[in-house]
């Protein structure tokens, strides 16, 4: 991920970010190398996960073409009274591809036998995901069982609803130049995962690109089922959800979440971060943590 490119990226780097490095993929490495790297078996190869801070476990699980570092402005304030442990999930980042890319329940216990290989028995477990983290973090805290303490959704899909409609974003798949490719990467950002372009800087560009480019798992076919709304009754741990209030994937529809989260729980929280669009942990990661962690404090 070298070399320069015009990608009309005007808005600067926010300062929590850029005082830690002076170009996207150092700042990237700075993170990455406050954590501890550990693996766990994932098929025939490993599951990465990044671990920061001490204290009671918090496990984030990121969206679909994504890694650990979808979760980037997020895992240091709260490491600061978590342990905070965010894996590349199965066939993205640097986690070798499931041996069955299409079973969201597969997937999910190779996720659930990381955490029994990372954590004391018998551990309680706080769990936030992430899009197609929340997807597939359903049938995670279903595993999970009297393990699970709250699962926080973020903006996830597989609820059974109609997805809002989005502007065209083109595939970066077959094209052989970077800087076409990184006009797509851009447009993605623009079209899915920002409300407001001009707050696109050169760190999100630089994640976009790696996370796009280094996906292995149809996570969008997964996210279209209603497999997230079929495993919400079963959970041992109390729900909760943060949306971005201007999240194109939910445009117009936000209502309707919160009526499918609290048919399976009538109490769960439901927070949604004006100004902000999909990617709200990123966007408006000052709310956002807040939100969190507010969330998370003891019952």
């Amino acid at each position: 991920m070298s070399g320069a490119v015009d990608t009309e990226v005007t808005a600067a780097i926010p300062p929590d970010l850029s005082a830690l490095g002076e170009t996207p993929a150092a700042i990237e490495a700075r993170f990455a190398g406050l954590a501890r790297r550990v693996e766990t078996p994932c098929g025939d190869g490993v599951l990465v996960w990044r671990i920061w801070g001490e204290g009671p476990p918090l496990v984030l699980l990121h969206g679909g073409y994504g890694s650990w570092n979808h979760w980037i402005r997020n895992v240091l304030p709260l490491s600061r009274r978590r342990q905070v442990l965010a894996p590349d999930l199965p066939g993205m980042g640097e986690s070798a591809t499931p041996p069955d890319p299409e079973d969201a329940d597969a997937m999910a216990a190779i996720v659930v036998e990381g955490l029994r290989r990372l954590l004391p028995k018998g551990a309680a477990v706080d769990l936030a995901g992430f899009s197609f983290g929340g997807v597939l973090g359903g049938r995670v805290a279903l595993q999970l069982g009297p393990a699970l303490r709250r699962f926080v959704m973020v903006g996830p899909n597989g609820l059974g609803l109609p997805l809002a409609p989005l502007a065209p974003m083109g595939s970066w798949r077959r094209l052989e130049d970077r800087a076409a490719r990184m006009a797509v990467h851009r447009r993605t950002l623009e079209v899915m995962m920002f409300a407001d372009p001009g707050r696109i800087d050169p760190l999100a560009l630089h994640l976009q690109e790696f996370n796009a480019e280094s996906g292995r798992v149809r996570s969008p076919e997964i996210s279209k089922t209603d497999i997230l709304r079929r495993s919400l009754p079963g959970l041992r741990g109390r729900l909760a959800a943060i949306w971005g209030g201007e999240d194109n994937v939910a445009r117009g529809a936000i209502a309707s979440r919160r009526e499918v989260i609290h048919a399976a729980d009538p109490g769960a929280p439901f927070h949604v971060i004006p100004g902000a669009g999909h990617w709200v942990s990123y966007e408006a990661a000052e709310a956002f943590n807040a939100t969190l962690s507010d969330l998370l404090e003891p019952d």
